[in-house]
């Protein structure tokens, strides 16, 4: 039966999301439970969908969707099923969701200051030092 399921056998369940951060460093969490640092890869369920956060300290979260959609090589792994696999086939690529992929990716934000930094940083005073002779 897995024979028969093209795009499962040759694509497999999961695939790799790469998330990148300007500047690197942020904290990344998915509504899926998975986190890291980035820039990262995690490996996920091809027909998950989720929505990525990205919070660093002095920037503002930043919020991406994630979703899936029908990729080049996946639909030629289910077409193939006609020849080979069949209906059985068929049902395990889309029950699998091997047939999918995710978007964007990679997942990419450059996080923008929070205003109260930005106020920092503008008001901040160097004070300057006398030396005595």
């Amino acid at each position: 039966m897995s024979l028969g399921a093209c795009s499962t056998v040759t694509r497999g369940t999961t695939s790799n999301v790469t998330f990148e951060s300007e500047p690197a460093g942020a904290s990344v969490k998915t509504s899926s439970g998975h986190v890291c640092q980035t820039p990262c890869i995690i490996e996920i369920p091809r027909k998950t969908e989720f929505v990525t956060t990205f919070s660093k300290e002095g920037y503002d979260e930043a919020y991406v969707p994630v979703k899936t959609r029908l990729a080049g090589a996946g639909a030629a792994g289910f077409a193939g099923n006609i020849l080979v696999g069949g209906v059985i086939g068929m049902g395990v690529d889309a029950a699998t969701g091997s047939t999918l992929e995710h978007y964007p990716n990679p997942v990419k934000v450059d996080l923008v200051e929070t205003q109260k930094t930005k106020k920092i940083k503008k008001t901040k005073v160097v004070a300057k030092t006398e030396t005595a002779n």
